[in-house]
């Protein structure tokens, strides 16, 4: 289970600026759930998987892993059960590497490095066979460098690099937003696919609310630091986008948009 616990969040602190975005918010997400969080721009969905993924800092509360504080852990401390799929194609991947270099840093994750190859070349029909359950051919381009591969194949390839070795936690951060509407198709779909074969418990913020519809078992909306919706189970399943859009005309509204 991940769990936050009565999180405050205050940007620009003492300045002008000063901005507080979480005020004593909790969240808990059920082992085995893939979460689609859906919001404008501005509502805290990506500071929300940030402040899990420990890439900023809290002033009060607790993030919880199985109910430990993991406050304390480092970004790269708290990867070693969590893998992340950023929106630039680019962030989760090494251009100048071949793919099987890529593969290999994945491989090695959480492993000591001493001074030996970084790239095991025994575990070359391993990737290949990883890539070949993609669909997309790349199980023949081991030697190409990552930055001559199309967005929507270094997303992938980005994807099985952060489920590669064993985890607990997928984060993905509108993985698909940068890409094409069949490209985009072509991931969600190897998405749910992963998450459900590898048994991961997945928070996907998205703009796409046609995907926060169709996939995984629980979806959140948020506005302001705060979750106005939130339907699980058959909730979700019974949940339309025009149901989503009322919302956010009623928070339009609101805020006299």
């Amino acid at each position: 289970m991940l769990e936050l616990r009565n999180i405050t969040k205050v940007y620009n602190p003492g300045t002008v600026t000063e901005q507080t975005l979480f005020r004593d918010f909790s969240l808990s997400v059920e082992e085995g759930q893939f979460v689609s969080i859906v919001g404008s721009n501005g509502s805290g969905k990506t500071s929300l998987l940030n402040i899990i993924c420990g890439s900023i800092p809290v002033e009060a509360g607790e993030v919880l892993m199985d109910g430990k504080n993991i406050n304390k852990l480092k970004e790269y401390q708290r990867y070693a059960a969590m893998g992340r799929v950023y929106q630039n194609p680019a962030a989760g991947t090494c251009p100048g590497l071949t793919m099987l270099e890529n593969l290999s840093l994945a491989d090695n994750k959480g492993k000591t490095f001493g001074l030996s190859r970084g790239v095991n070349r025994q575990r070359r029909d391993f990737y290949r066979q990883q890539l070949q359950s993609l669909g997309l051919g790349l199980e023949d381009k081991l030697d190409v460098k990552m930055g001559a591969l199309s967005g929507g194949q270094r997303q992938a390839v980005a994807l099985l690099m952060a489920t590669m070795t064993p985890l607990k936690f997928l984060i993905l951060d509108e993985h698909t937003a940068a890409l094409d509407p069949k490209t985009a198709e072509i991931i969600m779909e190897l998405t749910d696919k992963v998450v459900r074969e590898k048994k991961l418990t997945a928070m996907m913020v998205t703009h796409n609310l046609r995907y926060a519809v169709e996939y995984g078992d629980r979806l959140i909306m948020m506005n302001q630091g705060q979750v106005v919706l939130d339907k699980a189970g058959a909730e979700k399943a019974a949940t339309s986008i025009d149901d989503i859009l009322e919302v956010f005309n009623q928070i339009s509204i609101e805020c006299g948009n």
